[in-house]
């Protein structure tokens, strides 16, 4: 698969973009394309930041998804304010990362992106658009009918580290 990618941000190439983090990684770093540090405050609305990219897929059979970096939603709090963002085949927009701060509000800290902060990743996957079959009732049917939200129970650790289903 090819990807026509336009750089935005002279800055990028400084920054190492476009760069993966080790040879296996699945995501490609993002970077803040800011021009001034940012403070992102507690549950304050989520702020869009941009990545200084923009890139066409042009192949119906793939999209882009701008995933948060694991570390800085664990360690710090930041996550992206729409939980997965999808880039459409079709996009040829700039690429911006809804951020947010989830840390509870009454946290005195606010978390600080600075310009070239490494916030977001970029994966690209294959999708499939099924045919659709309009019916009135499905063909086969398996056991769990409209079961679901915990329907077949929850799983809890056992004192051998082994988990069961409740």
């Amino acid at each position: 698969m090819k990807v026509e990618l336009k750089i935005l941000d002279d800055r990028l190439g400084g920054w190492g973009f476009p760069h993966y983090g080790s040879s296996l990684s699945a995501g490609l770093d993002l970077h803040a394309c800011v021009d001034e540090p940012i403070e992102i405050m507690p549950q304050a609305p989520a702020v869009l930041i941009p990545s200084g990219i923009a890139f066409r897929i042009g192949d119906p059979e793939w999209c882009g998804l701008v995933l948060p970096r694991s570390g800085l939603g664990h360690r710090l709090g930041l996550v992206l304010g729409n939980a997965v963002g999808v880039i459409d085949a079709d996009y040829e927009g700039p690429l911006l990362m809804s951020v947010w701060n989830r840390n509870p509000p009454d946290s005195a800290s606010p978390i600080r992106v600075a310009p070239g902060d490494r916030i977001a990743q970029l994966v690209f996957t294959r999708i499939v658009r099924p045919e659709f079959s309009v019916v009135e009732a499905f063909s086969d049917s398996g056991e769990r009918q409209s079961g679901g939200f915990g329907s077949t129970g929850v799983a809890s650790a056992c004192r051998d580290g082994v988990s069961r289903r409740n």
